[in-house]
């Protein structure tokens, strides 16, 4: 009862080197953590603010660990005032939350005074983002596209389409046939599976060169992007 109630006074303030010393360190692990986020960052939602969000967010969490100390009831009082904080900002992509939640794990144990595991935890977690961003883990459709062309019904060039994709892909899939030009032609819509990334143009030209066959047109998907 009486350790219980000691939690709830003050606690011991940490001298002002100390506390100097670990905002130090929470402000070099958060740049080195947004610095690992840049470079192996890989979508569409890339924003500069992010990057000084993580940054800024790791001293602040060091500021209030170290405010807060081995004392219950400042504890609860940040956590009062915190629940009036509304942050609305939408986090679009999985992986920027786990970095941010990295950068306030390290503002902890910072503010804890705890080096090894924020130096540790920040070593292992920037070697884990560039492993995966090197590694081809989680990537199943490496060199796919839709493919698209014009063909006239029962049109001889057909088997010669069948060569083509032989010569070109592993694997093909019919998405869609559809009439166009009041029914003079079929449009067809593939799914292919490139042998290699720098057949898209050899596979394009080799379906051009076909005399019945027009508007041929193959978009890649982006190796970023899993649909």
């Amino acid at each position: 009862m009486e350790s219980f109630l000691t939690s709830l006074g003050p606690s011991k303030a940490l001298a002002p080197l100390e506390i100097f010393f670990s905002l130090c360190m929470s402000f070099v692990l958060g740049m080195t953590i947004a610095t690992v986020y840049r470079y192996t960052h890989q979508g569409f939602t890339y924003a500069r603010s992010f990057l000084q969000t993580m940054v800024l967010a790791t001293i602040v969490i060091t500021i209030m660990i170290v405010a807060i100390g081995n004392n219950l009831a400042r504890g609860l009082g940040i956590m009062g005032a915190m629940a009036f904080v509304r942050f609305r900002t939408p986090i679009r992509d999985p992986r920027d939350i786990i970095f941010l939640f990295c950068c306030l794990a390290v503002g902890i144990a910072c503010g804890s005074q705890v080096y090894n595991v924020a130096l540790m935890g920040t070593a292992f977690f920037s070697f884990a983002a560039f492993f995966l961003m090197w590694s081809p883990f989680a990537s199943r459709r490496e060199f796919e596209g839709l493919l698209r062309f014009l063909l006239p019904p029962n049109s001889d060039s057909q088997n010669q389409v069948d060569n083509i994709f032989q010569r070109f892909t592993t694997h093909t899939e019919l998405v869609a046939m559809r009439e166009a030009i009041q029914g003079e032609v079929l449009e067809y819509s593939y799914s292919v599976r490139l042998i290699d990334p720098s057949y898209k143009t050899d596979l394009v030209d080799a379906l051009g060169k076909l005399p019945d066959i027009s508007e041929v047109s193959l978009v890649m998907q982006r190796t970023t992007v899993e649909i």
